[in-house]
């Protein structure tokens, strides 16, 4: 038999290599959440705390209640209360398309600078169909960590 001590010796070696995965609180930009025909279900982080110079990954989990064959994602980052990222992605690059009603997932990883600062960031992700109708907007926060330097980069 394995001794118990060893068994939970492993486990928590296992829990601290695997990458952490946050399911991070979000809220739509409008009162409205209906005004568009995408539904957030959850937005998951990995790892977290993100850190500089490393890959990181969002994952938005959403339901399309009308089918949708492309379109943009319009992503804004703060830094505190001052802007500072912004950029405008394919859909398609981000999902597959075309969107079928029902679930889908929206991916975008990105690798933040190692001169970034370590912090709480907020971003703001609205979701356009290819006729430019917005199809959602949330915002969330995530943490860059103080683990990494520059010298890692």
């Amino acid at each position: 038999m394995i001794p118990c001590k060893l068994i939970v010796s492993l486990a928590l070696s296992l829990c601290l290599l695997a990458p952490s995965i946050q399911a991070a609180n979000f809220r739509y930009c409008d009162k409205k959440a209906d005004s568009g025909h995408v539904t957030v279900n959850g937005v998951e982080i990995t790892p977290d705390p993100i850190t500089r110079g490393k890959p990181a990954t969002f994952t938005i989990k959403a339901t399309a209640d009308k089918a949708f064959t492309g379109g943009k994602l319009v992503i804004d980052v703060s830094y505190f209360i001052f802007h500072v990222y912004s950029e405008t992605k394919n859909l398609c690059d981000e999902t597959s398309c075309p969107v079928s009603t029902g679930e889908f997932v929206v991916s975008h990883s990105q690798i933040l600078p190692g001169v970034t600062p370590p912090g709480s960031y907020t971003i703001q992700m609205k979701m356009y169909d290819a006729k430019n109708k917005e199809l959602t907007c949330i915002s969330f926060q995530f943490t860059i960590g103080f683990g990494s330097s520059v010298a890692d980069s």
